[in-house]
């Protein structure tokens, strides 16, 4: 088998991916190296192996937008596999495996030798995205974040916190927007619109603790407006995935399909795995298209340590009725 490592040396610390490299030449597999130099060359090389037809496992080696690239090169092709090795400054993604995700994922020989199973993937305006889209505040705040890590001693969820006090006072929590999801058909101001197929994002917001990358649901979060002394109040709680105890102020479907749109003519900024998009309307699903995910034996990406078991049942009950 060949294993392709796919290195975005923009991503994170030079001497992460000087040790990377060393690492890799260490191996006594079937190796190759490709760096890249622009957005869409990991798509690019991922698609371009998995063209090929042989079994290939493929290593996006810097954070989820490295990631994100990799997945939309090799989904929906049975011979790839795709992975992350975090050497990038967010890797939102590999926290479904626990707290110990980037040792875990940083153990060549464990990862490569390691087991995978077929993930869900969300199409957005035909772009597919395998952690969380996010939508409203959420993703103005998420588009800003890279202009706060570099400031000293701010990084992963600093920078979000920043980003997120700066666009609450002094840009404004709402939107007019129209959302269309299960049973609601909403017109109206709107904080946060939330999609998710993994579970973190935003260095460390868990909106949705029992969402699975592998039961064919997506699980939807919808903030309709709220003043900034309630937002304030309400991040902690659905940061860590407390939803269900805010129904009134955190409204949620677990299904296919969402839709949103502006109603004030200016574009929705949406956040895909960290990357942003911008169009007047946005259509998310779950795609029909899967993708491979390799991970070390052992590593777990079950959510049973992370909520209450009445939650997780809750939504296996929830879902029964809407997965196709």
């Amino acid at each position: 088998m060949k294993h392709l490592f796919i290195i975005n040396p923009a991503a994170g610390k030079r001497e992460n991916t000087r040790r990377l490299e060393a690492d890799i030449r260490g191996l006594e597999w079937d190796w190759e190296i490709v760096y890249t130099e622009k957005n869409g060359d990991a798509c690019r090389y991922a698609r371009a192996a998995a063209e090929a037809g042989a079994p290939v496992r493929i290593y996006a080696c810097g954070g989820d937008g490295t990631l994100n690239e990799v997945v939309n090169g090799a989904a929906g092709y049975p011979n790839a596999a795709v992975t992350n090795v975090p050497i990038g400054t967010g890797n939102d993604f590999l926290k479904i495996f626990g707290p110990d995700s980037k040792v875990l994922f940083s153990d060549l020989r464990a990862l490569g030798e390691g087991v995978q199973a077929p993930f869900d993937l969300m199409d957005c305006n035909g772009k597919l995205g395998i952690g969380v889209v996010c939508a409203g505040v959420d993703a103005r705040i998420a588009a800003d974040v890279h202009r706060y890590k570099t400031l000293p001693l701010v990084r992963g969820i600093g920078a979000y916190i920043l980003s997120l006090l700066a666009n609450v006072l002094f840009k404004g929590i709402t939107r007019p927007t129209a959302v269309k999801m299960g049973e609601l058909d909403y017109r109206g101001e709107t904080a946060i619109i939330c999609i998710c197929n993994g579970r973190y994002y935003g260095g460390g917001f868990m909106p949705v603790g029992e969402a699975m990358p592998d039961d064919g649901v997506l699980d939807m979060l919808v903030v309709p407006k709220v003043g900034r002394l309630t937002f304030f109040r309400l991040v902690k709680q659905y940061s860590t995935g407390h939803y269900r105890n805010y129904p009134e102020l955190i409204w949620a479907h677990h299904g296919q399909k969402i839709t949103y749109a502006s109603l004030d003519g200016r574009d929705v900024i949406t956040v895909v795995d960290g990357e942003a998009m911008r169009a007047p309307k946005f259509t998310v699903t779950l795609s029909d298209k899967r993708v491979n995910f390799f991970y070390p034996e052992g590593a777990s990406y079950l959510p049973w340590k992370e909520v209450p078991s009445d939650e997780v049942s809750g939504k296996q009950k929830v879902t029964a009725g809407t997965a196709g």
